[in-house]
This record gives C-alpha cells, structure tokens and sequence, in this order.
C-alpha cells in the first residue's frame, strides 16, 4: 500500500531521522512508538502528504483512499455529528449534497433528472445508502447514544468531538488509516471497541500511541523511531521490547567482555615489553590487542524516569472505611450511598463511565471535598499521599525554581540532596533551576510524582496518573506502583497499568451508586463481557 524510500527529515538542522526505508502493506496494523520529540506525529503527517520531507519520498499506490484521524476539534462545527462522520469519504459526502441540492430546485428539469440518475448510481456504488447506518453503528460502538447523532457539533462535548472525529477516521472502509493517538480521552469500553474494529479491519492501519496494551492487542508491526532512524519489526510492543533489551543487554555484555580482555593484555605488554624473554608474546598480545574494538552502543533518545514509592511505616488493620457517602456537584447527583472497606495493603482501581464521580471520590478521601451524607473514616496509622487529575493550582502563579518547589516537601532540604531526586526524574543540570511556571504538562505529572515519592506515605491516591507521560514515563510509574508494598487507590485509562496492579475492582456507575469486585482487572472485563451476553 505504502512504500517510503531514503525518507529523512530535520527541523532547524536537528535530524529526526534518515535514510529510512519502509513498506507498509494491507492486512497489518503498524505501532509508531519512540520517545517524545522523536518524530512520530511528523512521520503520520509525512505519510498523508501533509508534511513534505527533507529528503525522500512516499509511494501510494493509485486509486488508494486514505482516512486521518483529525486533531482539530473546531474544524467541524458548522456540522452535525453525522454529516461529519460521513466526511470521512469526502466524495460520497460531496455525491449527497449535489444530490440534496438538486432534488430541491424548484424547476428540475428533463436534464437535472439524467444528471440525478448519474449521482444515485455513483452513489450506491459507493454503499451510500447504508452511510448514515453504517456511521450510526461507529458511533455507538464509540459509546455517542443514538440520541446524539444528528446534534450539531459546536454543541457537542468535547470529549465526544474526540470520538466523532475518530468515528470520521474509520466510516466508510478506507484503504489506509492513520491515527495519532486514537485512544486519548477514550474510555475502556470504547478502547475495546476500537481493538476489535481494527482486529477485523482488512486494510492497512499505521498508529501512534502511547497506550501497551493497545499496541499489543492491535499491532502485528512495530516502527521504532530511535537513534535518528526508523526501523520496523515484525510482532506487538511487548515483542519489539523484550527483543530491544536483549540486544542492549547482549552489546553490553559483550562490551564488558572485551574491556576485561583489553585491560588484561594491556597489563601484561606494560610488564613484559621489555623483558627480552617475553618481548615475542607481549608483540603477539599486541597485536591481537588491535583487532579488539567495542561496539558503539548508540545513544537512545528514550529516557526512563525512577519512580519508586516507599512507606515510612506500615499500615495498621484498619485502613478506610466509606459509609453511605452521597455527594451532589452542581445539582448532578454523583454519589448515592457509597460504602466500601478497604483491607490492609490492597490496589482498588476506580474504573467506569463515571469518571467525574471517581474525582470527586478522590477528593473526598483526600478531605478537599466533605460529603452531603455519609462518613469517610481513615486508620490512625494510615498516611495519604494523592495525585490529582489536574495539578494546575500546584503551579499555576508560582514562580520559584523546581528544587525550591520541591524543598517543602523533602525532610533533607539541601540542594545536593534534591537535585540528585529530581536528577532520577529526568531534571538535568540547570533544568533545576527553571521556574515550575513553564513546565510541560509531562514534566508537572513528573514534579507531582516526585512530590509523593518525598512523603513516605502507606496509602497512596492517584487519579489519571499517566496523563501526559510518554511510554517510557509510563512504564516507569507502572513499575513504581506494582512494587509498592501499601494501599493504593488509583484511576487510569491504561490497561496495562490496571491489569498489573489492581487486585480489586470498584465501579462508578452513571446513577451515582457502585459496583465492587474482588478480582483483578481482566477477570472483571471478562465478566462485565459475560454479564452483557446473559442480558
């Protein structure tokens, strides 16, 4: 379907990458990962002609239709939700309003009859009679409720728009798909969805995201951009990893084998260099010493964070007891008698439509809310440490520099001490001393997480904690929480993050009550599948 040759591309004179040489053919799912700033966005927007390269060039082959997941969310509200799904094959869409517009001339003629006879057939041809339910059945496969579908899109909320949009992306069978990050903003039940349209979808399909469990589930290809090339493997992103960390792992221990090598006959020419007896073997080591050479192991732009929770102490029998807790948020009734028990040491994921009723329960617990009923009651010994989903009041105004935002926070007040901290989490040199005021929303996610890892607490909160990281970022704060040894408490879009991590599944439901599952988080999906086919 796709072929790119010798393809490079550099921004101000920094490269991205070159010299690359891809094939993409129908019937796989390609995953563009790499590290941010790597290049991703610009190889989709250089595949769908949007972006011309530096160097190279893309082949697709004739009469192929390509469909873009669009990132402008405003781009369609002069639309309905509908009319801009069908957008997505532009010439059927333009085929219905030439037809609209002609059967609504008042003096339709001999002349207007044959011309409309040619566009039914064009149109048909093109499946445009089954458009409107063929894009109806992708948006409520994208969770939008029939009731929705001929909404204007200025009045549609912004979190639906995200969905319409991808809705466009797939309607009406294109050859090629490209989406940039499709899963943002989506909830699980429409993630599935989506795994399962492009499982079955025949054509090519090159994606970027952030999401592991989707690449997983999806990708038959993986294109790492790295090194400044771009390079494609055969398999899913847990494949392309395991296989990535053998091979360094194989370099370096083949490096240090020969720096052992190197350092002992260097040792011995130095002893016996001069000693005529030894003079023909220490040549001979040499020699040999000059046919040794380690291999350059490229400088990755992938960086890992540390990310590691410890607990100053343990947590007692007693951890958090919720008792009929109703709460009611701008007359939306999101809580209605919640209770649950948390037990010693659990990971309870908040999962469910209901995002907004996970928040405010976060607040609740975290004592920035008081409930309208109900008690929250935490253990004497417990501690609390939280991440909110949005962190904007913790920077918003503040202008001290990142290691005197962190000194509060930290029992060692030093500068050595916090920069070495905020070192393991990718805050180098004098990054440190930049005001937290101009912090991207990674790094803010990074200086939180940073925060909590200083406060020793046993119980810790964490809404939507991988919002804004990269994959590498990501991975690290899943690794973080799974060895955390306290209770955690946690609301995430990623899949991977909650099916290694929770051990108990509690439900927000749209009527404000809940549903709590003692079982990790796949056992729950299988479940909630089974519970959907009995009914």
């Amino acid at each position: 379907m796709i072929t790119v040759s010798d393809l490079s591309m550099q921004f101000a004179g920094s490269v991205l990458f070159q010299h690359a040489d891809l094939q993409f053919s129908a019937g796989n799912c390609y995953g563009v990962i790499g590290a941010n700033g790597a290049g991703k966005s610009t190889l989709v927007r250089i595949l769908s002609g949007e972006l011309e390269p530096t160097k190279g060039y893309v082949a697709i082959k004739p009469g192929v239709r390509m469909s873009v997941l669009k990132q402008d969310q405003f781009q369609y509200d002069a639309f309905s939700v509908m009319d801009t799904v069908i957008m997505g094959n532009q010439k059927l869409y333009d085929l219905m309003k030439q037809k609209e517009a002609l059967y609504e001339k008042p003096d339709f003629s001999d002349e207007d009859g044959i011309r409309a006879a040619e566009l039914e057939a064009e149109f048909a041809e093109l499946n445009g009679w089954e458009a409107e339910s063929e894009a109806s059945r992708i948006l409520q496969g994208l969770g939008i409720d029939v009731s929705k579908h001929y909404d204007q899109m200025a009045d549609t909320d912004p979190r639906d728009k995200v969905k319409v949009l991808l809705a466009q992306a797939l309607f009406g069978n294109p050859d090629i798909i490209l989406l940039d990050e499709p899963t943002n903003n989506l909830d699980i039940e429409s993630i599935n969805w989506l795994e399962d349209f492009l499982l079955d979808y025949p054509g090519t399909v090159i994606v970027v995201s952030h999401d592991r469990h989707f690449l997983n589930t999806v990708c038959t290809n993986i294109v790492d951009i790295d090194y400044g090339k771009i390079k494609m493997y055969v398999g899913n992103y847990d494949f392309w990893y395991e296989s990535s960390q053998l091979v360094q792992s194989l370099l370096r221990n083949k490096n240090k084998r020969n720096e052992e090598k190197i350092a002992e006959l260097q040792s011995f020419i130095s002893r016996f260099s001069a000693n005529k007896s030894k003079s023909k073997q220490a040549t001979a080591r040499r020699k040999l010493l000059d046919k040794i050479s380690l291999e350059e192991i490229p400088c990755s732009t992938r960086r890992y964070p540390f990310v590691g929770f410890t607990r100053e102490r343990e947590v007692g029998k007693d951890v958090l007891f919720v008792t009929e807790v109703s709460k009611t948020v701008e007359g939306v009734k999101l809580l209605d008698k919640v209770s649950f028990i948390a037990n010693r040491n659990e990971k309870i994921a908040f999962v469910g439509e209901n995002e907004l009723a996970q928040t405010v329960m976060f607040k609740l617990l975290t004592g920035e809310m008081e409930p309208d009923e109900g008690s929250i009651k935490w253990g004497v010994s417990t501690s609390r440490s939280y991440f909110p989903k949005d962190n904007t009041d913790y920077f918003e105004g503040h202008s001290e520099s990142l290691v005197d935002w962190m000194r509060p926070f930290s029992e060692k007040k030093d500068d050595v001490y916090l920069r070495g901290f905020l070192g393991r989490m990718l805050f180098s040199g004098d990054e440190v001393f930049k005001p937290v005021s101009v912090l991207s929303g990674g790094e803010k996610v990074r200086m939180m997480l940073s925060r909590m890892m200083l406060s020793g607490a046993n119980c810790i909160l964490l809404d939507q904690p991988t919002n804004h990281l990269d994959m590498e970022s990501i991975q690290a704060v899943n690794k973080g929480v799974a060895a955390f040894s306290g209770n955690v408490f946690l609301a995430s879009h990623d899949h991977e993050l909650l099916s290694t991590t929770a051990d108990r599944i509690i439900e927000f439901l749209p009527n404000g009550k809940i549903l709590d599952r003692l079982c990790g988080y796949d056992e729950y999906l299988e479940w909630k599948r089974e519970s959907r086919q009995e009914a």
